[in-house]
């Protein structure tokens, strides 16, 4: 289905019944990544899986795919489908997405999962990096992006012993346009610093972790936990960046424990 928003279409689906969760996927894949995960959830829970703007069949619209913008376009969602409140679980930039729609809807939060994510802004360097990768997908394509992208995204176990799981993470991310990405990169490196958020997030919190990530280390996302009064942090083996498609039973498995309380 799709949803109109502002001069984006956002692509969504909505699984099962009962109490919602919301399921926001990695830059620069799709909601494909949560689908095992989702689909296991789905026998208890309403699940929510959606595209954001700029990725898998979600358009880009004009200019950077900002913060902002991400959030706006879950508030749409949630009121097209009459959600009041709602279980939010960001990877990566799902995270960079929930802190700016807490600051924004926090009375539409029940509890908070946030996955192989951070909450400081890009540092300078970080920035033209990622605006300097911006352009140059725009002029050489996705393919040489995203080659370069999967090294970092995925585990090493993933990478040593599961083939078949690099190849389908690259069929994701090559849904993406050239214009897509770039919009995206964009807006995350735009995006505001949100240590100062952290505090503010009152609502029961799961913080997860892929021992193998290189990009969000456990140091930090350690340090994310001890921010959030209250949350309880766990690690996953053999996962990386993409944790909940890398170890989808363990995610699973975690969540349940975590919701069910």
């Amino acid at each position: 289905m799709h949803l109109r928003s502002g001069d984006a279409e956002i692509y969504y689906e909505v699984h099962g019944s009962g109490p919602d969760i919301l399921l926001i996927h990695p830059f620069p894949a799709h909601h494909g990544v949560w689908s095992p995960v989702a689909e296991m959830l789905s026998t208890r829970y309403r699940v929510i899986l959606m595209d954001v703007r700029g990725l898998g069949d979600s358009t880009p619209a004009e200019g950077p795919a900002t913060m902002e913008r991400h959030a706006e376009d879950i508030r749409r969602l949630l009121d097209e489908l009459k959600i009041t409140k709602t279980v939010f679980a960001g990877n990566s930039i799902g995270g960079y997405i929930f802190f700016e729609f807490w600051r924004r809807h926090r009375e539409r939060i029940s509890s908070v999962v946030l996955i192989d994510t951070k909450a400081s802004a890009d540092s300078d360097e970080a920035r033209k990096t990622r605006l300097a990768a911006a352009e140059d997908v725009v002029k050489r394509g996705t393919e040489p992006f995203i080659d370069a992208q999967l090294p970092k995204l995925l585990g090493d176990s993933t990478h040593r012993n599961r083939p078949d799981k690099v190849a389908e993470a690259k069929r994701m991310m090559m849904k993406a346009s050239a214009a897509g990405i770039a919009a995206v990169q964009q807006g995350m490196a735009s995006r505001p610093d949100s240590n100062a958020t952290l505090a503010s997030i009152d609502v029961p919190t799961l913080v997860l972790c892929g021992e193998e990530d290189g990009l969000t280390p456990t140091l930090e996302m350690e340090m994310m936990h001890r921010s959030i009064r209250g949350s309880v942090f766990r690690r996953i083996a053999k996962a990386g960046h993409y944790s909940p498609f890398e170890q989808p039973e363990e995610v699973h498995r975690l969540l349940r424990e975590f919701l069910g309380r």
